[in-house]
């Protein structure tokens, strides 16, 4: 994105530019898997969501590089709560743009589904060349897993690599140590014993 103010962008001009996976529930689980991926080309279609052969090569991409091949003819209400997160991914991958938000996308998801859904975000930032932002409260995995992070505190925020946060103590101070303790060595929380 430019440096143009986001509230100057028209919705089709911003949806050209930033995918959003939000943690709400999608309103049609009776669409298949393939109809709710193909929902991301919508800024590109025309006013009958017509797709084109560029659209549909988009979408079948999309569905290849988050591995839902096997998914794409199923409903979604079908799916896990973790198989629902890899299609909404593929959604915003298939809307083509260079910025991808999404908030909190491991919620409702067990230990596994959340290393998978962090290590699918970090193989497709790489493999796609897109900046991919999201908000999580699953720390340690993102102190493995992400190439920079904000992390949020009383007095305001840090940025940096998360060896540079781990350096000047940002996870130390983001709960009371009475309780919980960060480890600096092994880039760990572990509750107070």
């Amino acid at each position: 994105m430019s440096d143009k103010e986001l509230n100057s962008y028209k919705s089709l001009e911003l949806a050209s530019q930033l995918s959003i996976v939000l943690t709400e529930q999608i309103t049609s689980k009776n669409l298949l898997v393939k109809e709710l991926v193909a929902l991301g080309r919508q800024p590109y279609t025309n006013w009958v969501g017509k797709l084109t052969e560029e659209d549909i090569e988009k979408v079948e991409k999309a569905i290849e590089v988050t591995h839902i091949t096997d998914l794409a003819h199923k409903r979604c209400y079908e799916l896990s709560d973790g198989q629902l997160q890899k299609v909404l991914i593929a959604r915003a991958i298939a809307q083509d743009t260079p910025f991808i938000m999404l908030d909190e996308p491991t919620t409702h998801l067990d230990i596994y589904h959340k290393a998978y859904i962090l290590k699918l975000l970090k193989r497709l930032a790489t493999e796609t060349k897109k900046t991919i932002l999201f908000s999580t409260h699953e720390i340690d995995f993102a102190i493995q897993l992400c190439d920079k992070m904000i992390v949020l505190n009383k007095n305001g925020f840090e940025f940096g690599r998360p060896k540079e946060l781990i350096q000047c103590m940002a996870f130390s101070s983001l709960f009371p140590e009475d309780l919980i303790l960060f480890d600096e060595k092994s880039r760990r929380f572990s509750v107070r014993s």
